[in-house]
C-alpha cells in the first residue's frame, strides 16, 4: 500500500491516519539486515522550509514531487516526509531538528539557507549521526568543515565563480570604482563574499570606494537605507553598486528608496549589479518591484530547460503550485526548486545503491545528472567540476532582457546584445571644479590672466587650456566644468584631485607612475623626455681639419684608386702616346701629373688610346664625386658645427622649472646635489641666469625645451632625450569615466590633424628660429667606406677590363713575333735563346717579360715624334 506524505508545520504533528501508524511501527519491528540496508522501510526525510516566501514554496513544491515519483517507481521503499518552519531563530530549527529525529526517526534532514542554521542543526546531526543537507555554502570552502562536521553536506557550490563573474562585468564595462552593499545575517557576517570580490576587484585594477553595511531587515529600514543612500549620493560620484548579499525583502525597499534618491532607472548614470540569489527571483517578484531596478544588471544560474525530466517535472509543479498557491501569478519552477527536488533524488539514490555502507557515504559518492545540473560531491560540497554558467540580464521596464552567457573560459565583451547603453556609473556633476596650475613657467602651455581679485573673473588660456576645451566639446554629452588657478607644486596639484577636494586637474602635467597611482590620467596630448639645454661657444679650429670630411679609410681608398688608375693609364698610352715616353723618371712624372691634375679637372696631356679614354672618363666621374662629397661635408662642418656645448658636468649648476617634479628626479635619480639646482620660474628667467652665469645648464621636458630653442636658439643647444616620461595628460579622480572619454577624444583630435593646428597656434612664437633643436645627434659626421664602395667597384673594375685587353693585344703580337721564321736578332743572341727555349709555362712567360722589355728598351731610343715602334698597336 502507498505510504502516506506526513507535513509538520513549525512543531512536529502526530501522523495523520492511525492505520498507517500501526503498520509503521510493525515495519520497522522486522529485521531489516544491517544500518544501510532499507529494504521494504520507509525513508524518512525532514525537510525546513520558510513555507512563507517564494522559496520556500517552490521547494515544498518540489519534494513532494520528487518523493510521489520515487514512490510511484519503487516496489520496496517509500519516502515520507517531515517538513518544519524555518522561519525562525536558528536555535529555534536546531531544537527542531533534534525533536524531528528523536521522535520521528528521520534518515536526513534537507534545507537551510543560512550558514548559522546549518552549522547548528550540523552539530544536532553530529550527536545522532543523521546526514544533514543544506542549501547554504561559504564564500570561501573551508577544509575544516568536514572536521567540525562530518555529517554536513552543502547542496550548493561556493560564490568563487559567481564573484569572477561580477568582476568581469565591471571590467566588461570600464569601470574602475564601485559600492559594495550587503545586509548582515543575523550573527553580523557577510559569509566572506566581500573579501572575496575585493580580491577579484582588485585583481582587475578595480577600487571598492564605499562598503554600505545593511543591519538585517526590521520595520523600520527604509528611513536608514534613505539615510545611507543619500550620504553616498553626497559623498562620492562613483554610481556603480554591487548588491554582494542580501533577502528579497532588503533588495525590494533598497531600491525603491534608490529610485525615490536619483541612483537607478531613467537617465541616471548608475549601474546596478544583483546576484543569482535575488536573480533567480525576478520571475516571480510583482512587476513594480521590477520596475523599480530599471537599467540593473543580475546574474542567474543556468539551468537546462529542454530535457524530457525537466517538461515533465515543470508540468506536475505548474499544476500543483498553481493549486495549493494561487495567489502567485508566476508558476515556473526556479533553481530553488530544482535543488530541493535533486536533494531528495540524492537520498534516495544513496540508499537505492546501498550495499552495507552507511547513509552518508553513499549520498557523498552519488553521481548523476539532477535538474538543476550534474550532482556529485567533492568532500562535502557540491562539485564545480562542470564549468559553472550564469546568464546575465538586464532589467528593462517591468520584464528583463538576456544579455550574455558567463562561463570562466569565456569572457565578456564590451557589445553586449540587447544591451542599450553602458551605464558611465559616474555621477556627472552640475559643474565640475577644474584646478589649473597658475604658476606655469612657460605661459605658451598655461596662461593665467588676472582680471580681478575675483578669482572667477580669471582667464584661462594656453596649449594645454585650450586642448581641453577642444576635447571636451567633442564629448556626446554635456560636459560643464569652471576652472580654477592655484599657485602650488604639480604634485600639491594631484593631491587635490585624489583627495577630491577638486575634480580634476588640467595643464602641463607630466603622466608619472607615483602621480597615476592617485588619480586617473588621460591619454597624454604630447610627448616628453628630459632634455638638457646649454649655451654654446665657438668650436675650437684644429691643424687637421681638412682631414674630417672622410674616414681614415676613404683617405687610403683614394689613394689606391688613384695610384692604380695612374699605373693603367700609364701602361695603356706609353706604347704609343710619346708624352708618356722617356726615361723611366719622365714616366713616373708624368704619369702622377696626369693622375692628380685629374682630380681638378686640369689635365693638359692628351691620350690616344680608346680604352685610355674609357678608364679616364670613369676616373674622372669618381674624382667629380669624391671633390663634390669633400667640399660639402667640409662645408657643412665649418658652418653647422662651428658651435658646441659649453658645460662641465662635475660644478655645474642646474636649472629646472618651478614646482615640476624635474627637481626631485635630478636629486634623487641623477645624483646631482641639492645645492646646485635652482628653481626657475619663467622662460625669461632662464635667458638671465644663463647670462649671468647663475645657471650653466637647465633640464627641461621636451615640449618646454622645443618652445624655448624656438624662441633662443641662437647660441643654445639641448642634448637628446635620454630620460623619458609619460607625456602631458589631464588629471581624474580615481575610476572616473571622463578620463577615458577624454582619451578617445584626444586620439580624434590628433588624427584629425586639430592637434598640430593648436601646437602650431600656440607653441610656435612669431620670432621662431627655423631650427627649433639644435642636438649633439645633428652633428656633421665623416663619410666612411660605405659610402663610395661602389664607386670603388666601377673604377676598379673599368680600369682591369681595360688592362686585361691590352695585355691580351700585346701576348698576341709576342706569339706572332716569337715563331722562328719571324725572330730577328736585334742585341746579338739573346732573343733567339729566349725564344727556341720557350717550350715551357715559365720560358713563355719569361720570354713575354724579355719581349715588353726590349720594347720598352726601343721605345726610351726612339726619338718622341709620336712614330708606334714595330710589334706595338694602338688600342
Amino acid at each position: 500500500m502507498p505510504f502516506p506524505f506526513i507535513t509538520v508545520s513549525r512543531t512536529v504533528s502526530k501522523p495523520l491516519f492511525f492505520p498507517v501508524l500501526i503498520c509503521y511501527f510493525l515495519f520497522i519491528l522486522l529485521p531489516h539486515g544491517g544500518q544501510a540496508n532499507y529494504k521494504n522501510q520507509v525513508i524518512k526525510i525532514g525537510a525546513f522550509v520558510d513555507v512563507n516566501s517564494r522559496i520556500g514554496k517552490e521547494e515544498l513544491t518540489a519534494m513532494k514531487i520528487a518523493a510521489q515519483n520515487f514512490n510511484k517507481d519503487s516496489m520496496s521503499r517509500k519516502v515520507s516526509l517531515y517538513f518544519l518552519d524555518s522561519s525562525r531563530d536558528p536555535q529555534q530549527v536546531a531544537s527542531a531538528a533534534g525533536q524531528l529525529i528523536k521522535e520521528k526517526k528521520v534518515n536526513a534532514i534537507i534545507g537551510m539557507h543560512s550558514l548559522q542554521e546549518a552549522a547548528l542543526v550540523a552539530d544536532v546531526g553530529n550527536r545522532t549521526q543523521v546526514p544533514i543537507l543544506s542549501f547554504a555554502a561559504p564564500a570561501i570552502p573551508s577544509p575544516m568543515i568536514q572536521f567540525r562536521w562530518p555529517f554536513l553536506i552543502l547542496m550548493a557550490n561556493d560564490c568563487s565563480a559567481q564573484v569572477k563573474c561580477i568582476a568581469d562585468i565591471v571590467l566588461a564595462s570600464n569601470w574602475r570604482r564601485v559600492i559594495v552593499i550587503f545586509e548582515e545575517d543575523a550573527y553580523g557576517g557577510d559569509s566572506g563574499m566581500s573579501a572575496l570580490l575585493a580580491e577579484a576587484l582588485q585583481n582587475i585594477g578595480v577600487d571598492i570606494d564605499y562598503r554600505l553595511v545593511l543591519p538585517p531587515f526590521l520595520s523600520d529600514s527604509e528611513e536608514l537605507i534613505h539615510k545611507e543612500l543619500v550620504k553616498l549620493e553626497e559623498s562620492t560620484p562613483c554610481r556603480v553598486f554591487i548588491v554582494l548579499k542580501s533577502s528579497l525583502t532588503m533588495v525590494t525597499s533598497l531600491f525603491r528608496e534608490a529610485k525615490k534618491v536619483g541612483l537607478v532607472g531613467g537617465e541616471t548614470e548608475a549601474a546596478w549589479i544583483i546576484p543569482d540569489s535575488i536573480t533567480n527571483l525576478l520571475d516571480s517578484v510583482d512587476k513594480s518591484v521590477i520596475s523599480s531596478m530599471e537599467g540593473t544588471i543580475g546574474i542567474k544560474t543556468h539551468y537546462s530547460n529542454s530535457s524530457d525530466s525537466y517538461k515533465e517535472f515543470n508540468d506536475k509543479f505548474e499544476t500543483s503550485f498553481r493549486a495549493n498557491y494561487f495567489e502567485e501569478e508566476y508558476s515556473k519552477p526556479g533553481i530553488y526548486a530544482l535543488r530541493a527536488y535533486d536533494s531528495i533524488s540524492v537520498i534516495t539514490k544513496a540508499i537505492e545503491r546501498s550495499t552495507g555502507g552507511t547513509l552518508l557515504g553513499n549520498m557523498l559518492s552519488v553521481n548523476f545528472s539532477g535538474l538543476s545540473g550534474e550532482i556529485r560531491f567533492d568532500g562535502q560540497m557540491l562539485s564545480q567540476s562542470e564549468t559553472p554558467k550564469f546568464k546575465i540580464v538586464n532589467v528593462d521596464g517591468e520584464k528583463f532582457n538576456d544579455l550574455n552567457y558567463w562561463t570562466p573560459d569565456k569572457k565578456i565583451k564590451e557589445d553586449w546584445p540587447g544591451l542599450k547603453l553602458v551605464p558611465r556609473g559616474w555621477a556627472i556633476a552640475k559643474e565640475m571644479t577644474i584646478v589649473v596650475p597658475g604658476n606655469a613657467a612657460f605661459e605658451e602651455f598655461v596662461k593665467v590672466t588676472k582680471r580681478s581679485n575675483n578669482p572667477n573673473d580669471d582667464k584661462f588660456g594656453g596649449f594645454s587650456i585650450e586642448v581641453f576645451r577642444m576635447v571636451a566639446s567633442q564629448l556626446n554629452y554635456e560636459f560643464k566644468y569652471k576652472f580654477k588657478s592655484l599657485n602650488c607644486s604639480y604634485d600639491d596639484l594631484i593631491e587635490l584631485v585624489h583627495n577630491k577636494t577638486y575634480d580634476a586637474a588640467v595643464g602641463d602635467i607630466t603622466i608619472l607612475f607615483d602621480r597615476s597611482k592617485l588619480v586617473e590620467f588621460t591619454q597624454p596630448y604630447t610627448e616628453t623626455g628630459l632634455l638638457m639645454i646649454v649655451p654654446e661657444k665657438d668650436k675650437k679650429a684644429t691643424a687637421w681639419m681638412f682631414t674630417k670630411p672622410f674616414t681614415w679609410g676613404v683617405w687610403l681608398m683614394a689613394a689606391i684608386m688613384l695610384n692604380y688608375t695612374m699605373f693603367i693609364v700609364w701602361f695603356l698610352e706609353h706604347q704609343s702616346n710619346p708624352e708618356f715616353q722617356g726615361s723611366s723618371k719622365d714616366k713616373i712624372g708624368t704619369a702622377v701629373w696626369f693622375a692628380l691634375c685629374t682630380l681638378f679637372f686640369a689635365q693638359r696631356e692628351s691620350v690616344y688610346s680608346n680604352s685610355t679614354r674609357v678608364v679616364v672618363v670613369v676616373w674622372l666621374f669618381v674624382a667629380f664625386v669624391l671633390t663634390a662629397s669633400y667640399t660639402a661635408n667640409l662645408s657643412s662642418m665649418l658652418t653647422i658645427e662651428r658651435l658646441e656645448p659649453s658645460i662641465e658636468m662635475n660644478n655645474a649648476t642646474i636649472g629646472f622649472n618651478k614646482g615640476s617634479f624635474v627637481g626631485k628626479y635630478l636629486v634623487e635619480i641623477l645624483h646631482f646635489k641639492p645645492a646646485s639646482i635652482k628653481e626657475i620660474e619663467n622662460g625669461e628667467q632662464y635667458i638671465k641666469k644663463f647670462e649671468s652665469n647663475g645657471i650653466t645648464a637647465a633640464f627641461l621636458e621636451r615640449p618646454y625645451a622645443e618652445v624655448f630653442l624656438k624662441k633662443y636658439c641662437k647660441g643654445y643647444s639641448s642634448s637628446s632625450a635620454a630620460y623619458r616620461f609619460g607625456g602631458f595628460g589631464f588629471a581624474f579622480q580615481k575610476g572616473s569615466p571622463f578620463a577615458r572619454d577624454l582619451s578617445e577624444a584626444i586620439l580624434k583630435l590628433s588624427e584629425d590633424g586639430g592637434m598640430d593646428a593648436l601646437r602650431a597656434k600656440f607653441l610656435t612664437p612669431p620670432n621662431a628660429c627655423s631650427t627649433s633643436v639644435t642636438s649633439s645627434e645633428s652633428e656633421t659626421k665623416s663619410l666612411g667606406l660605405s659610402t663610395f664602395w661602389g664607386l670603388c667597384l666601377i673604377t676598379f673594375s673599368t680600369s682591369t677590363i681595360c688592362f686585361l685587353q691590352s695585355l691580351f693585344h700585346l701576348i698576341k703580337n709576342y706569339q706572332r713575333e716569337a715563331t722562328p721564321e719571324n725572330v730577328i736578332s736585334r742585341d746579338g743572341s739573346v732573343l733567339s735563346k729566349v725564344v727556341g727555349q720557350a717550350r715551357s709555362v715559365r720560358s713563355k712567360v719569361v720570354g713575354l717579360a724579355t719581349y715588353f722589355y726590349h720594347k720598352e728598351v726601343e721605345l726610351s731610343r726612339a726619338p718622341s715624334s709620336g712614330r708606334i715602334p714595330p710589334g706595338m698597336t694602338q688600342t
